[in-house]
Parts: structure tokens; C-alpha cells; sequence
């Protein structure tokens, strides 16, 4: 069966490009640099729902997204999450975290959300996607 990506993620992300297990998409929140990774598996809810083979690869993606947030947004926090309460499809959220945020030092939640311009969203899923190659 093919891989079907929650609806959701389809209002509220853009696709950037896909990894070995994962499509990699920006979070439209300009507030934070924010990205998602979504394993390219149906049926899954969490990282133990994986194979062990799939379970060592999303590590690795999570890890070399997270490399490159940290240099391309030049940060020295970043918030790796798994939630899906929301959604109940296994998702990673990757944030690139400032103290000068909007919401330094509580969570990314406690604030409305803005969406990028169309200028803005286009210039940053293009940066990422020369990074994420």
C-alpha cells in the first residue's frame, strides 16, 4: 500500500524534499525555523511502532536534520519533539530555538502561530532543500 501522509500535515506544512525513510517538511510558523520529519510508513503512531531497521534510520535523519538546523539558523538549542496527539501519524518536530524568541524559555505552543509570506515561504524551502541534499 502506498504511504499516505496525514491531511493535515498538507495545511499546515510544505514539502521540502525526502530523506531514505522520510519526507521532511516546513512547519509554517515564521516565528521558529521548524521542520518535521514523517516516516514514510502507514499505520505507525510511535518510534517503537518501527521496525528496528527503520527505528536506526530515523535516528540517523533526525540527527543530520538536526546538524543542519543548527548551522543554517545558527542556534545552539533546538527542540526535537514527538507528540501526535493532534495528529496520530508518527511525526519529529525539529525547532531551531533562540533566547530572543517569542517564547524563550516556555514552549513553541503557548503562542499563535504565523504563517510565512509567499516570498519568504519560497526563499526558505529553497534554502533548505540546497542543504538538505
Amino acid at each position: 500500500m502506498p504511504f499516505k501522509l496525514d491531511k493535515k500535515f498538507l495545511k499546515t506544512s510544505h514539502h521540502i524534499t525526502n530523506f531514505k525513510l522520510c519526507t521532511i517538511m516546513l512547519y509554517d510558523n515564521s516565528k521558529f525555523p521548524w521542520v518535521i520529519l514523517i516516516p514514510k510508513r502507514n499505520k505507525i503512531t510511535d518510534m517503537s511502532d518501527l521496525n528496528s531497521k527503520d527505528q536506526i534510520q530515523l535516528i540517523k535523519e533526525i540527527v543530520f536534520v538536526s546538524k543542519i538546523m543548527k548551522k543554517l539558523f545558527k542556534t545552539s538549542k533546538l527542540n526535537v519533539e514527538k507528540i501526535g496527539n493532534i495528529v496520530p501519524q508518527l511525526h519529529i518536530h525539529i525547532i531551531a530555538r533562540s533566547k530572543k524568541d517569542s517564547t524563550w524559555p516556555l514552549s513553541v505552543w503557548v503562542v499563535k502561530g504565523k504563517t510565512y509570506s509567499k516570498l519568504a515561504l519560497k526563499k526558505l524551502i529553497e534554502k533548505l532543500r540546497k542543504v538538505l541534499k
